[in-house]
């Protein structure tokens, strides 16, 4: 099993990476949300892995925390309908705090809206998931933990700006872009005030 893989990133796409080791270029599907946290062309990278196997393919998925790619194993692994490309999409268009939150609280709406995922799908999500996300199947990041790790503040404060943004009208999806480009912007250090302000400009 090939759990984590580092190299030179050779080139990057928002879905997918190549990330080049002794000579040999990896292709490497990713999130949006992994993308966004890439460095830059010719910089070390590593990302967290999980190789699916297929008759006719092997295929490379990466992620920038063990938790996501833990989070997109669970997915594809426990809730009918959902295969690597739609666990992709609806980790390219909402952060994992956010998408923690939603099942836990079961709020299908939000989660229906990623594309290509009906309201059906998005309540076999809270059904499967509900009990194993922030449990101990799958427990959660720290804001400490995941900025240690990615150089992005993405636990506490991240979830608490993204309620503040939608305390003042912003969709709950928007809200969570917004504060993931500020997080990008500030550093990992930025406060939820700062990420708050940054979101807002």
């Amino acid at each position: 099993m090939i759990t984590s893989i580092q190299g030179t990133l050779a080139g990057a796409t928002p879905l997918q990476a190549v990330v080049e080791i002794n000579g040999l270029g990896y292709e490497v599907n990713i999130p949006v949300t992994t993308a966004e946290k890439l460095p830059a062309t010719g910089a070390i990278v590593k990302l967290h892995t999980l190789v699916i196997y297929r008759e006719d393919a092997q295929t490379l998925y990466g992620f920038a925390t063990p938790e996501e790619r833990d989070f997109f194993r669970l997915m594809i692994e426990h809730v009918t309908g959902i295969g690597p490309k739609s666990a992709l999409t609806i980790m390219s268009k909402l952060s994992l705090s956010v998408l923690g939150n939603a099942i836990r609280a079961g709020d299908v709406g939000l989660l229906a809206k990623c594309p290509g995922i009906g309201k059906k799908t998005a309540e076999r999500l809270v059904v499967e998931l509900k009990g194993k996300v922030g449990g101990g199947d799958l427990p959660l990041p720290g804001a400490a933990d995941v900025a240690e790790a990615t150089d992005v503040p993405t636990g506490g404060r991240h979830r608490d700006a993204v309620l503040a943004l939608t305390a003042l009208g912003y969709k709950a999806a928007d809200a969570d872009v917004a504060v993931r480009r500020a997080a990008l912007a500030l550093g990992p250090q930025a406060s939820t005030e700062a990420l708050i302000k940054k979101a807002l400009n």
